[in-house]
């Protein structure tokens, strides 16, 4: 049985993507989000709008929307009125009139077909004394790990789609530094990220995500990874520059061109 929650959940955190970019991308409100991703049901307005908040949600994270919405409907629904209906016995005139339609040639017929049918039993039991054992049938997976296993499958895919497509589109820096050094950083937008000041090591790494990054570093006490890929400066005296940019290697510019932050 698949964790509907967890499972949106866990694809969200491998693609990387906040629960307000999704808000933004899907018009449904974090907090209905939220109340999707810890199974709050009773928190949502109806079960039509959550089976299509949850088919909006399953679909832009690129999972396959109809398991999880029968998944939801097999837990969570009540069944359909007519489903619930208690069989009422006929009445005893209702009998009576069932009892007067049964003819003597559909008697009789009924009574060829349980004899054919005993006649062939009784065949079967005396031809399986020659006949081998046959192994037991194999027991198929359980429906609800099937799924779950596909769904984890499919959510491991999509992440891995998302950064291939990141990595075409935009860049993901990490900006780690070793020691003390200078950075300046701006984006393809000209928008000032650090501001050209000392970092230490020991901190925390920066991330950043654009379009496209210029970076200048004072020396080469820093890692930058670039899409998942480590970059390490050569050690020069005068510092070194770089132009990020989505699918090509990192740019090296002599000092003068890269950005100044000033």
């Amino acid at each position: 049985m698949t964790d509907i929650g967890a499972s949106l959940r866990e694809a969200r955190m491998h693609a990387r993507i906040d629960i307000s970019e999704v808000e933004a991308a899907t018009k449904i409100r974090a907090k209905y989000l939220r109340a999707i991703e810890n199974e709050e049901w009773d928190l949502l307005p109806g079960s039509t709008f959550t089976k299509s908040f949850l088919r909006t949600y399953a679909e832009h994270l690129g999972l396959d929307a109809r398991l999880l919405v029968e998944e939801y409907k097999q837990r969570y629904e009540r069944l359909a009125e007519h489903d619930l209906r208690p069989i009422v016995p006929l009445g005893a005139e209702q009998r009576g009139s069932a009892t007067r339609v049964i003819s003597p040639g559909v008697i009789a017929g009924v009574i060829v077909v349980a004899l054919l049918g005993l006649l062939f039993l009784i065949g079967s039991l005396g031809g399986s004394g020659s006949s081998t054992t046959s192994a037991p049938p194999q027991r198929a997976p359980a429906p609800g790990a099937q799924l779950q296993a596909q769904s984890h499958a499919h959510a491991v895919a999509v992440a891995r789609a998302r950064r291939a497509r990141l990595a075409r589109t935009r860049v993901q820096l990490q900006v780690l530094p070793s020691g003390t050094v200078y950075v300046c950083l701006v984006d393809d937008a000209g928008h000032v990220l650090i501001a050209g000041r000392d970092l230490g090591a020991g901190g925390p790494p920066r991330t950043f995500t654009a379009h496209g990054f210029r970076i200048t570093l004072g020396n080469a006490q820093v890692t930058l990874r670039v899409n998942g890929v480590v970059i390490t400066p050569p050690n020069t005296a005068t510092g070194v520059a770089y132009s990020l940019r989505p699918g090509a290697h990192p740019l090296p510019l002599p000092v003068s061109q890269g950005p100044t932050c000033l």
